[in-house]
């Protein structure tokens, strides 16, 4: 479940990169706000992550984690750096593994080692590609899914999306950007796993890169060119290309408080955490809700 959307500055209303993000997560599931301090590691050390371990790096970034209480990893964060990532859970025609990384895990790794959305980007593709992602995402069932993300920082950001091992990267290069549940990158992005191409050829989505489309190939169950406002990712695209040039934290409160579409999720599955974030060279901030339906809760400031 979950949204997840980032509007740039020539957007908001004060020139910032704003960054929002709800957790639709099971029932009466946990999750934590905690904030990790910068720590330097031994080379020896490893990363107890929630299924495998992995080699710790020589030092880690501070970082504020929303994370299910139960799992290593995080579904949204920011780190001392200015960085910011949120990931969306994603059904594709991939085979799902059950040992390997959380989308949540690689948030976490994202956050704690890079120091730019661009270089937090190329840890999330350097991890998926060397141990894969796979696992059960709830503690109580069994769930499996791949994973999307945005990747922000003070300057630029990005969506990476995946399917299995192949992955498609694109930069958001102004407006608007929201991911939901979907694949979303149509066509090749602006980078790509080295076999995406011959993978989708073999499959027989495409013959060649022209006409290449990650989304339409790899999508289970297709993919809806212009989704309901109705929908979750219908209803936050239209509010955020509603709010295009006065985009505000008010804005992003409001967007994430909807009930149209279940933005503001309640029932089986219900928002159980919440982010917004303003990012510029002056200083960044950022609030979370670490209780159940942003709708009635107040966000609270968090800092390093």
């Amino acid at each position: 479940m979950c949204d997840t959307f980032v509007i740039l500055p020539d957007s908001t209303e004060n020139g910032d990169i704003i960054f929002g993000k709800n957790s639709d997560r099971p029932h009466g599931e946990i999750q934590d706000v905690i904030v990790i301090p910068s720590q330097t590691h031994k080379t020896s050390e490893i990363v107890e992550c929630t299924y495998i371990t992995i080699p710790q790096v020589k030092k880690t970034l501070a970082a504020i984690l929303s994370k299910p209480r139960w799992m290593w990893g995080a579904e949204m964060g920011a780190n001392e750096c200015g960085v910011v990532i949120g990931n969306e859970a994603i059904w594709t025609t991939e085979p799902y593994q059950n040992q390997g990384l959380l989308g949540m895990d690689l948030v976490r790794l994202g956050l704690e080692r890079g120091e730019t959305a661009k270089e937090a980007l190329n840890i999330l593709i350097e991890q998926l590609d060397e141990y894969g992602q796979g696992g059960s995402c709830a503690e109580e069932f069994s769930m499996n899914y791949h994973n999307s993300f945005i990747i922000a920082d003070t300057e630029e950001a990005y969506v990476l999306e995946t399917a299995g091992k192949y992955w498609v990267a694109e930069q958001v290069k102004s407006g608007s950007r929201s991911i939901s549940n979907n694949l979303s990158i149509r066509h090749k992005g602006h980078l790509r796993h080295q076999e995406v191409i011959e993978q989708a050829r073999m499959m027989g989505g495409c013959q060649n890169e022209k006409d290449f489309d990650f989304a339409r190939i790899f999508s289970e169950g297709g993919i809806d060119e212009t989704p309901s406002t109705d929908t979750r990712e219908g209803r936050v695209r239209e509010l955020c290309q509603l709010n295009m040039g006065k985009f505000s934290i008010e804005t992003a409160k409001s967007i994430l408080r909807d009930h149209q579409g279940s933005v503001c999720m309640h029932g089986e599955f219900e928002t159980t955490g919440s982010q917004i974030s303003s990012l510029s060279k002056q200083g960044c901030e950022h609030w979370f809700i670490n209780q159940p339906l942003p709708c009635k809760q107040e966000y609270k400031k968090y800092d390093f």
